[in-house]
């Protein structure tokens, strides 16, 4: 290994002469693009001189200082290398003076590219893996790589302790004529690994006789950094036993193209293929700095058919069994033609990828031209007054919602404390959606409003008996509320619950009542209910949170006094979520639900003037503290003289005209009422008797367009 050194530090002038001639191009770039690069022995025999690019990197500069990079001495390329290490990759085959970062992770792989780096034999075959899914360096088969593959030369070694990664420069194609076993002995000299088969090593070329007191000095100050510095512990020492199930070593031969003329459909292909790689190059930035490099002065790339195909094949992004096609191909106008074919595929995709882009800028150019036009229009709507800032018109149109209304003093400032609140906080914020909701809340609550109510019992009793037949205890105590508030000469709420069975009018009575007081009419109901919040609300906090349904109520009838109607309040529920019969409790009682506070508002609601009207089937399931803050008002079933009559006054009219008949085109006696009512309707209510008439009515309809 002595005499290497020696024979290296002679021979750094001539190395020098061969570097200029065979320096890749792209190796300027450490770890950079897959593609440009010119190498010196290329398959067809001949020379490709190198573009002289920058001088770093793998080509025998020194990168950087440090235990891990190895820059290699450079060395000519033996022409015949029969012997090398076997290195599968997938996607991407190498081609021949192209460059390719190769990370190599098997640890017996790893130990024998060390070897042979510190042998000066820093040569490997790439070969292309079948199965793209396949991430193993090695393959435990041939059957598993392609056969054809590439002669490279290792220019950089990055050793990273748990993996090698390596520059390597592609020379030539070769093709795997066989496995070689690689027998596993320890070391004990610097010489090369023995192998089962005989292999022929390459040997050194000619050196010049040391001169005389040269012997342990190289002959430049800077070789040591070009040399990597071998010792002879680093030559001699102990191999671990390599997994034999692994193809590591294997004999190759080189591939020599077809013989060829520059004939006409050459010269064609040849000019086609590089108009299509100037397209490309138009089209797509990515591809320029990369073939800049490949076509600089001095590569002639339009003479050299050879090259131009596979630099072709090597530009484009095809699949990989379509690389190895033209990496295979050994009849040059064929494989001029299959890489004009991956080319022009290329460049479709290169012209879809423009259309798409120009698309997507345009549509985000006239986003930005309409959001600067707004914001342009803003400005300048503002510098003429015609339009105010976004904080000043909501809390303009805040403060005019309470110009009418008489609003509590205590009201008023929560919600002058909230107005400047909002103006401190910006307009994308989530604080100030939430707090202009609960300003509109706030702002949009009826203060001070109140429906004028009708004080004139007879009116009332008329407006009563015109929709409801009977009923005589709940009219009256209507007529008693009327006449109290007549003589006071103001109105206040009263709680009444209505209780009997279904169909006798209940919740049609409520609905009478609100006409003849001339009061707004609400009805929810609270049948099934489990969540207290639909009661009282939700807190602010939440996401999504509203007021409950009786500050609903409000907001939507408007004014203080409505009527609500709380329908089948015995068949409320009960949930994890709270008891809502418990939360009714302050609804309804008298002497609380002036000052009501509901979670969301946060301030208190004066619903002393609402009147409350309950509905129940039955008593017995109202729980007894709610039970005792109402006024409970029973409403008896009917007789059949009163369904009889109900039917004649109301039934009869109301369904006849839905139907669109007329009195003259069909009628019902009171015969035939009084024989439905018997034998089919003897429930207490008029419900089944409303449906029983209705069948009657739209027999007749039948009955009137048939005959």
């Amino acid at each position: 290994m002595q005499s290497l050194l020696r024979h290296q530090t002679s021979t750094e002038e001539g190395w020098s002469r061969v570097l200029e001639s065979s320096r890749p191009t792209c190796l300027g770039r450490r770890f950079g693009n897959r593609a440009s690069g010119a190498g010196f022995s290329g398959e067809d025999g001949g020379e490709s001189q190198g573009s002289g690019g920058e001088e770093s990197g793998g080509d025998g500069g020194v990168p950087y200082s440090g235990a891990q990079m190895t820059a290699l001495t450079p060395m000519m390329v033996p022409e015949v290398f029969p012997n090398v290490p076997l290195i599968a990759v997938s996607r991407n085959p190498v081609f021949p003076r192209f460059i390719k970062i190769i990370e190599v992770k098997n640890k017996a792989l790893m130990e024998l590219l060390r070897r042979k780096v510190r042998l000066a034999q820093p040569y490997a075959g790439v070969f292309l893996k079948k199965d793209d899914n396949n991430e193993s360096d090695v393959v435990e088969s041939l059957d598993a790589v392609y056969s054809t593959g590439t002669f490279v030369q290792i220019h950089e070694m990055q050793d990273l302790g748990d993996k090698l990664r390596m520059i390597v420069m592609g020379h030539r194609r070769i093709r795997i004529t066989r496995q070689l076993e690689l027998e596993v002995e320890a070391e004990e000299t610097g010489t090369s690994p023995e192998w089962s088969e005989s292999e022929s090593q390459p040997q050194p070329p000619p050196r010049r006789k040391a001169k005389r007191g040269r012997k342990d000095q190289p002959s430049s100050p800077n070789f040591n950094n070009l040399v990597f510095q071998i010792s002879e512990a680093d030559l001699s020492p102990e191999l671990q036993p390599l997994p034999s199930s692994n193809i590591l070593m294997v004999e190759v031969d080189n591939i020599q193209h077809e013989q060829f003329t520059v004939t006409e459909e050459v010269k064609a292909l040849t000019a086609e293929i590089v108009k299509t790689i100037r397209d490309i190059i138009a089209l797509n930035p990515l591809y320029r700095s990369s073939v800049l490099q490949m076509m600089q002065a001095g590569q002639r790339v339009v003479d050299n058919p050879i090259y131009l195909s596979d630099m072709g094949a090597a530009l484009t992004g095809a699949e990989s069994h379509e690389l190895q096609d033209v990496l295979e191909e050994i009849n040059i106008p064929k494989r001029l033609y299959k890489a004009l074919s991956l080319l022009k595929k290329e460049y479709e995709l290169s012209k879809l990828q423009q259309r798409l882009g120009r698309e997507v800028e345009e549509k985000i150019k006239q986003t930005h031209r309409k959001y600067l036009l707004q914001e342009q229009l803003k400005i300048i709507k503002k510098e003429l007054g015609l339009e105010k800032e976004d904080k000043e018109a909501i809390e303009e149109k805040f403060r005019e919602r309470l110009k009418e209304r008489t609003v509590p003093q205590h009201i008023m400032d929560v919600i002058n404390e909230e107005l400047n609140k909002l103006g401190l906080l910006d307009n994308h914020s989530s604080e100030f959606n939430v707090t202009r909701n609960y300003l509109d809340w706030l702002t949009s609550m009826p203060w001070g409003t109140n429906s004028e109510e009708n004080l004139s019992l007879e009116t009332a009793k008329e407006v009563l008996e015109e929709d409801h037949y009977g009923m005589d205890d709940v009219k009256k105590r209507i007529l008693e509320f009327i006449a109290v508030s007549q003589l006071r000469g103001s109105t206040q709420g009263k709680i009444l619950c209505f209780y009997g069975p279904p169909g006798v009018g209940k919740t049609s009575i409520a609905r009478s009542i609100a006409r003849a007081l001339n009061r707004q009419y609400f009805r929810f109901s609270v049948g099934g209910m489990t969540d207290v919040a639909e009661i009282k609300g939700h807190r602010r906090t939440y996401v999504g949170a509203m007021p409950g349904k009786i500050i609903q109520c409000l907001k939507k009838t408007k004014t203080e006094n409505p009527l609500v109607l709380i329908d089948e309040v015995d068949k409320i529920g009960r949930g994890y979520q709270g008891d809502p019969s418990s939360a009714l409790l302050e609804l309804l009682d008298p002497e609380q639900n002036a000052n009501f506070l509901d979670h969301y508002l946060d301030v208190p609601v004066d619903l002393s003037k609402v009147l409350f009207i309950c509905t129940a089937n039955v008593t017995d399931t109202i729980p007894e503290p709610l039970r005792d803050r109402m006024e409970m008002i029973n409403v008896s079933g009917y007789v059949a003289q009163e369904k009889l009559a109900i039917a004649e006054r109301y039934l009869v009219p109301q369904l006849r005209s839905l139907c669109g008949l007329t009195e003259e085109k069909a009628s019902i006696s009171s015969d035939a009422l009084s024989l439905l009512i018997r034998q089919y309707c003897r429930e207490s209510g008029v419900r089944n008797l409303q449906k029983q008439v209705e069948k009657v009515k739209c027999c007749q309809v039948l009955i009137f367009y048939v005959y």
